[in-house]
């Protein structure tokens, strides 16, 4: 290889490194954080008193992302009488599970994980809660390379696993997580290091829902997501993620601040059983035909059994 053709050969695996190392898997859909918060915390799994299965789909230019999840609290059955009809009541087990697909550029991802959860109750009336949960993944990555550039392609398989712990009742929630404990995978090259774009990752959750009006069913409820890495780079615009949600019975709809040099917004509707959503993030200061748009789209099913406990039909 010659000197010249070393060059642009380190240049573009640099380039390559550096937009690898700013991604999670999965980067997107964005809206997971918002929709299936699970995800990035399995301390949540079973949190809800239905069992839901979500459907997560973006599309950023020639990029997507797919992802399908479910969780839900194992239940128990309760002692009864012959002439007393079957009861069951929540275990303290949370189970969820996700099955994920991300194409970006010249990569392309796809992994499996299993979550579990354990609820710990706080009070009598069984609303306030404590919950800790771990979950195992199997990630495939796939690197196109460059023939051009005589950047042969690559695969990787690699496990992992992530932790939280998740402390909610009907008001309040607050938790924090640890993504991809095994932290960051190299693989030695003979000029420069690839980055697979997965890397140790550190988050805190929390937000309080303010009833507006009981009677309409109008709440709001501010929330933050703030995530650092290893490198504890404490850039608040890189670190803090605020949103804000406003509920009117069963129409949701809010905005969240992942990218301050972005407008997003989002809206949910529930129905009986199901419900749809979307998220949209365009840039601020170009016009949208320019740079792509971000469009997302989400769907989910709950599930309703025999429950004791708090049980709310307009609840979210």
């Amino acid at each position: 290889m010659s000197s010249f053709k070393r060059v642009i050969f380190a240049l573009a695996l640099v380039s390559i490194i550096n937009v690898s190392d700013g991604q999670q898997i999965p980067l997107n859909p964005i809206s997971y954080r918002l929709f299936n918060p699970f995800l990035f915390n399995p301390a949540i799994a079973g949190s809800k008193d239905f069992f839901s299965v979500d459907l997560l789909a973006g599309f950023h230019g020639k990029n997507n992302s797919q992802v399908i999840s479910g969780n839900t609290r194992l239940m128990k059955k309760i002692p009864y009488h012959v002439s007393s009809p079957k009861i069951s009541n929540f275990s303290n087990i949370g189970i969820g599970a996700s099955v994920f697909h991300d194409f970006n550029n010249m990569t392309r991802s796809a992994g499996i994980s299993a979550a579990g959860s354990y609820h710990l109750r706080l009070e009598r009336k069984a609303l306030t809660f404590l919950s800790f949960g771990a979950s195992a993944k199997g990630i495939y990555h796939h690197f196109e390379g460059d023939s051009e550039l005589n950047i042969p392609s690559k695969t990787f398989i690699i496990p992992d696993f992530d932790a939280g712990i998740y402390f909610y009742n009907p008001n309040i929630f607050i938790g924090v997580s640890a993504n991809n404990i095994l932290g960051k995978h190299e693989d030695p090259d003979t000029l420069d290091t690839y980055t697979i774009p997965i890397s140790r990752k550190y988050l805190f959750h929390a937000g309080y829902k303010f009833v507006i009006s009981k009677s309409l069913k109008i709440v709001m409820e501010p929330s933050v997501i703030a995530v650092t890495d290893d490198s504890l780079n404490f850039d608040w615009k890189e670190m803090i993620k605020p949103a804000l949600r406003l509920f009117i019975g069963d129409f949701c709809l809010g905005t969240y601040f992942n990218d301050f040099d972005k407008i997003s917004f989002f809206f949910q509707f529930k129905y009986p059983s199901f419900y749809v959503g979307s998220y949209f993030e365009m840039p601020k200061n170009s016009p949208f035909y320019k740079k792509s748009l971000t469009a997302e789209i989400a769907f989910g099913i709950n599930f309703w059994g025999n429950k004791s406990g708090y049980t709310d039909g307009s609840h979210w």
